[in-house]
């Protein structure tokens, strides 16, 4: 690290736990941040300020008015403005260090698999359950720690996947794709502003605690929040047996398509 990095990063620096050997990994780590809307905000923002190297925000939407009241990355003159781009201005102005790429396109099944495995953590930040089902998929086949968060009126929660260790479930295990679970868009229910950013915080907290290797990560636990009495609570998560993503090898993934195998079974799941 040159001198002006040594400054910026001073604070992280003087945790044992980080150090300067912690630092250059953060420099030299990649982050896929997928949405950049109220939670993506947040977390993009606290990722380029820790010094995340590399941050790729996929977002194919563009910023409205309504969302200035929580998606915080943006702003009044950039109404009109790919959020993407947007989201890139923004983090440009606190850390210019950081490569951010913008990706301003919907996070499908091709667009996944590059992205993803390009990724040395995944954030989701989306608002929809096809979009995190297939992050899930992609992060699951390609072992990729994934921190997935949502907030809707005042209550939040996150969650981190790590299929690198056996003993984790992953999104499809918590909420199946074919439930009866329907997406809730604030725009309907609404939300209370600072319970996206602290939902955003806590899973930038998580990527950089996993890209680093400290702490203790939420692998394995749901935590939920109420946002107007900021209880808390932590709910253990099992691996599901009958998994159709995590308890089986995936062989290929196909556009709208994905197939598994287990023991001599084929099994074909069409999404």
């Amino acid at each position: 690290m040159h001198d002006g990095q040594l400054l910026r990063y001073s604070r992280h620096i003087l945790l044992p736990q980080i150090g300067i050997r912690g630092q250059e990994t953060l420099l030299q780590s990649h982050a896929l941040i997928v949405g950049a809307g109220g939670l993506g905000s947040s977390a993009a923002m606290y990722l380029a300020a820790s010094g995340v190297g590399k941050l790729t925000i996929c977002d194919n939407d563009k910023v409205d008015l309504t969302n200035l009241q929580r998606q915080i990355i943006h702003r009044t003159k950039t109404i009109g403005m790919p959020k993407s781009l947007s989201a890139k201005k923004t983090l440009a102005e606190i850390n210019p260090e950081v490569d951010v790429i913008a990706v301003d396109r919907r996070a499908d099944e091709s667009s996944l698999r590059e992205l993803v495995s390009d990724a040395d953590v995944v954030v989701d930040a989306t608002d929809n359950f096809p979009t995190r089902h297939a992050i899930n998929r992609h992060c699951a086949i390609q072992k990729k720690p994934l921190v997935t968060g949502a907030a809707i009126r005042f209550d939040g929660q996150v969650a981190v996947f790590d299929l690198r260790h056996e003993s984790s479930s992953c999104y499809e295990c918590l909420f199946a794709a074919e439930g009866d679970d329907q997406d809730v868009r604030c725009a309907v229910m609404g939300v209370f502003a600072p319970l996206v950013g602290i939902v955003g915080c806590i899973q930038a907290a998580e990527a950089l605690k996993l890209l680093l290797g400290i702490g203790k990560s939420l692998t394995g636990h749901l935590l939920l929040l109420d946002g107007l009495s900021l209880a808390q609570r932590s709910i253990k998560l099992s691996k599901d047996p009958a998994c159709l993503v995590c308890r089986t090898k995936p062989l290929a993934v196909e556009e709208g398509a994905f197939t598994f195998t287990k023991d001599k079974d084929a099994l074909n799941k069409s999404r």
